[in-house]
């Protein structure tokens, strides 16, 4: 399983980017998978920002500190995974990881440790 994260870039506060991730080696499995994003700033541990799980239909969940801004979404048919992020502010600055898993019980989707297939990641810096 490969999964291979872009999008990344320096852009200004208030701006928008949207990363995505390709998803390959696997077979999609709508009741089992769940698709995440999670971001690891400078000097800080990797955190939760947004997971996908399939069989709840297309909503997601998110961390409290991208809720409103981030939104996570997927085309099933293509194995991608996007997160656009909105409003963007200099706290966002951080590596950019993709991440699937399956078969997550709701309490261990902003578990990082319970995701067994890893993007390498892409940066995205904000900056004016």
């Amino acid at each position: 399983v490969q999964l291979q994260a872009s999008g990344g870039g320096l852009v200004q506060p208030g701006d928008s980017l949207r990363l995505s991730c390709a998803v390959s080696g696997r077979t999609f499995s709508r009741n089992d998978d769940t698709w995440a994003w999670f971001r690891q700033a400078p000097e800080k541990e990797r955190e939760f920002v947004a997971a996908i799980r399939w069989r709840d239909g297309r909503r997601g969940i998110y961390a409290d500190s991208v809720k409103g801004r981030f939104t996570i979404s997927g085309d099933t048919s293509l194995n991608m995974v996007y997160l656009q992020m909105n409003s963007l502010k200099p706290e966002d600055t951080a590596v950019y990881y993709c991440a699937v898993a399956r078969f997550l019980i709701t309490s261990s989707l902003r578990n990082q440790e319970r995701y067994d297939h890893w993007g390498q990641g892409t940066l995205v810096t904000v900056s004016s």
